[in-house]
């Protein structure tokens, strides 16, 4: 059975691709098209489909179109636009949402693009079966829309990210929790999963949101929302936590996992707007402190909560707010849980992987025979919720198909048994060297054939040159974890500052360090935290006493670092290039930042890589086992 997810509503759009249970291939959007996370999540891109990454997960499988059995979207309609003035098969859609306004009410959530918003979710199957770019079509063909309806999944968002946690984390049984913006209403969703199904615990709704919370901080700070929420993390460890108790009174913890959030007039009490490209100022480092501190604060609440209401002892995690890592060390070592999992594309991409995991593993429940009555239903809120009734006049009506989505309301299950574990993340193109020679000949780049990649990369690494570092499938998700990636020496403190100037990032922008998985408790704690195990990026630790000095590029200024560590097993040159840099240096430790430059997406193919690197100031780019140097030199071992 072949089961594709697609992740478009609102941004990072994504798609992947499971079979019999087992995930394929999983790809954003962006590193086809080079618009950083596919589109803006805008009412009026919904209607825009993650049509090359969907291509490449056909390809990968070696399948078209046609074949696939189901076909998983990461939104259901009927949920986003339910109220009790719409009929159950009809979408009002004005003909000028703009003309209508915004609600008169601050604390309203809902806005007159909903319907347009909705009618383009609707409408996705007759866009998947019609709209694909012609260069594309030929995997796309012999369906038409009729046949895509029969297949076609809305699943609920929340689900979509609860599925990508609990059907691809290394527990048999655990909690669950999302946390990101939005999704149709939830914000926030709780849960547990056994092993053969998920039983549903709890949500939060519209208006209340830790992620819009932290999206409206990010805004107010001058960075782009729903993007550069990453940065005022960062920033929070250079500021004092002043306004933490003035913040923390609009964002207030009630029972059974429910908490609300006040409206918030940054402006009277933390400052103006920053505006784009000022100065940080130390009261903008206070408010990102300020905010940080109640994020943890509150996750930390609720955490403790879902731990009494599941009874389970490990915690699995996603949804965008999860891929805070701050956040993540510290409620990993506060000892709620045994230990803590987040899906590596936490965000919105993931939901792809998620609905289809879900989808797969319901349906192969259903073909077995096993009985898919509903697990359970959530849990009603404490505290009573506004979800006002939309004022929006009738100029068109759009007809809404049935839909069998896995709401979080009425979660089928049992499920089938999990036949896949994430155990990395190189879900995306590979491209090996048969494909990447010609075109670095066609390009007429001076390029050398390493007989060693390892060892000669080790040694450039050795003399302080940065390199563009191309190896294997591509990652899947926001972090480049030695596949897609720019590697240089921890151990000079100017590096930071270098690799900052070289992708045009803020200089508060800290990198993050790789460390072989065997010398990990050598170098940093709680080592023994979750397994000893984070190869994914999502935590940070502090770095053990006398070791700071040794790697002063790899450190926050907090003396903490965000950890990935490397392993054999899952990306064995990668490993290798560290084990032959500890040789050189006694350092087993390398920075790892993403390959791409400001405002761009991770590179995704070796044409990509080769533009990147010739528009940066790279030393080096090992792009499969060929290097390439700027000034035409073919240094290290190996021939041409």
């Amino acid at each position: 059975m072949i089961t594709l997810g697609i992740n478009a509503a609102f941004h990072d759009s994504s798609a992947a691709l499971v079979r019999d249970g087992v995930v394929l291939a999983a790809v954003e959007e962006e590193r086809f098209t080079r618009v950083k996370h596919g589109k803006r999540p805008l009412p009026f891109t919904a209607w825009e489909l993650p049509f090359h990454a969907i291509d490449y997960c056909l390809a990968e499988a070696g399948v078209t179109l046609a074949e696939v059995e189901h076909v998983a979207y990461s939104f259901e309609p009927r949920e986003f636009m339910s109220d009790a003035r719409l009929a159950a098969d009809t979408l009002v859609l004005p003909l000028q949402p703009a003309a209508h306004g915004l609600p008169a009410d601050a604390n309203a959530w809902y806005s007159p693009w909903d319907p347009l918003f909705a009618a383009y979710v609707v409408n996705a199957p007759r866009q998947l079966a019609d709209g694909a770019p012609h260069h594309l079509r030929k995997r796309f063909a012999g369906v038409g829309a009729a046949a895509l309806q029969e297949r076609w999944h809305f699943v609920n968002h929340h689900a979509c990210h609860q599925a990508s946690a609990f059907l691809a984390s290394p527990f048999e049984r655990c909690a669950v929790m999302t946390l990101d913006g939005r999704g149709e209403r939830a914000t926030t969703t709780y849960g547990a999963y056994t092993g053969d199904g998920y039983r549903a615990l709890g949500e939060v709704h519209m208006p209340h949101s830790l992620g819009l919370l932290y999206e409206q901080v990010t805004t107010h700070l001058g960075f782009l929302h729903s993007s550069d929420e990453y940065k005022v993390m960062a920033l929070a460890a250079m500021g004092t936590p002043r306004h933490a108790d003035e913040l923390a009174r609009r964002v207030r913890v009630g029972r059974d996992g429910q908490y609300t959030v006040a409206p918030l007039d940054l402006a009277s009490w933390a400052g103006p707007a920053r505006d784009r490209g000022a100065p940080l100022l130390e009261r903008h480092l206070d408010l990102a402190a300020s905010l940080q501190q109640v994020l943890e604060d509150t996750v930390l609440a609720l955490a403790g909560w879902l731990r009494e209401a599941s009874g389970e002892r490990a915690l699995a995690m996603a949804g965008g707010v999860a891929l805070n890592c701050v956040m993540n060390a510290r409620l990993r070592d506060r000892g709620i849980f045994d230990a803590v999992w987040v899906q590596p594309a936490a965000g919105d991409a993931g939901t792809a992987l998620g609905a289809a995991l879900w989808v797969d593993a319901r349906e192969r429940a259903r073909h077995a025979g096993v009985r898919t009555a509903a697990l359970g239903t959530v849990a009603a809120p404490a505290e009573p919720r506004s979800e006002p009734v939309r004022h929006i006049p009738a100029l068109e009506r759009a007809s809404v198909p049935d839909s069998d989505a896995a709401s979080t309301h009425a979660l089928p299950g049992p499920l089938a048994p999990r036949r896949w574990t994430m155990e990395h993340a190189y879900l995306g193109p590979g491209f090996d060297d048969a494909a990447i020679e010609p075109l670095l000949r066609w390009a007429k780049l001076p390029y050398r054939r390493l007989d060693d990649v390892a060892e000669a990369t080790a040694e450039l690494l050795a003399q302080d040159r940065i390199i563009g570092w191309f190896q294997g499938r591509m990652e899947f998700g926001p972090r480049a974890l030695g596949a897609r990636s720019i590697l240089a020496s921890p151990i000079s403190a100017a590096m930071q500052q270098r690799l900052n100037e070289l992708k045009d990032r803020e200089d508060f922008r800290p990198v993050a360090p790789a460390v072989l998985h065997e010398a990990f408790a050598e170098w940093f704690e709680p080592a023994e935290a979750n397994g000893g195990r984070s190869p994914f990026m999502l935590f940070v630790y502090d770095v053990r006493a006398g070791r700071r000095e040794r790697i002063p590029s790899a450190c926050h200024t907090d003396g903490s670092a965000r950890v990935q560590t490397v392993h054999a097993d899952s990306n064995p040159r990668f490993h290798a290039l560290l084990q032959a840099f500890g040789r050189r240096t006694g350092v087993p430790v390398l920075v790892n930042t993403s390959f791409n430059v400001r405002g761009e997406p991770i590179v995704g193919t070796p044409k990509a890589a080769i533009e990147a690197f010739f528009s940066t100031p790279l030393d080096a780019l090992v792009i499969g086992s060929f290097l390439v140097l700027k000034d035409g030199a073919t240094g290290g071992e190996g021939r041409r």
